[in-house]
C-alpha cells in the first residue's frame, strides 16, 4: 500500500482516479489544485506518489512538480493532461517526473502508471 496525493481541479477526474487507486489498496488524499496539494505536503503528510494534472488554477502541475521534486524528493511524480502542448512542456521535466498520462485514460491505464511509478521509485530509494 502506498500513500498517494491526487491534485486535479476536475472533480470527476479526481474522483475517478481516487476510486481507482483506493480500490487498488492505496491510501489516497485529494487536492483540488496545486496550492491545496502543497498544503497537504506542508502539513507533514508524506506521500509516496503525487499524481497531478498539468493545467490547474493557482499553481499548475508543472510548478507543483518542480516544488515537490525539490522539497520532497522521495515522492514519485506522475502527471496527466488532455492537452498535447502541455504534454510537451512536461517532457522537459523527464528527470523529475515518471510519466505524463494522456487524458482520457482508462482505469487500468492510470492504475498501471501509478504502480509503475511506485515500483521505479522504490528501486531508486533502495
Amino acid at each position: 500500500m502506498a500513500r498517494v496525493l491526487i491534485a486535479e481541479d476536475d472533480t470527476a477526474v479526481r474522483e475517478f482516479v481516487r476510486r481507482a487507486l483506493t480500490h487498488g489498496g492505496h491510501e489516497v488524499a485529494v487536492a483540488h489544485d496545486g496550492l491545496d496539494a502543497l498544503d497537504h505536503l506542508n502539513n507533514s503528510e508524506e506521500f509516496d506518489l503525487l499524481i497531478t494534472d498539468i493545467v490547474m488554477p493557482g499553481l499548475d502541475g508543472i510548478e507543483l512538480a518542480l516544488k515537490v521534486a525539490k522539497d520532497y524528493p522521495q515522492t514519485a511524480i506522475l502527471m496527466m493532461t488532455g492537452f498535447a502542448a502541455e504534454r510537451q512542456r512536461a517532457h522537459n521535466l523527464d528527470e523529475l517526473i515518471h510519466e505524463v498520462v494522456p487524458k482520457p485514460f482508462s482505469l487500468k491505464q492510470i492504475c498501471d502508471a501509478a504502480e509503475d511509478a511506485l515500483s521505479v521509485r522504490k528501486r531508486q530509494l533502495h
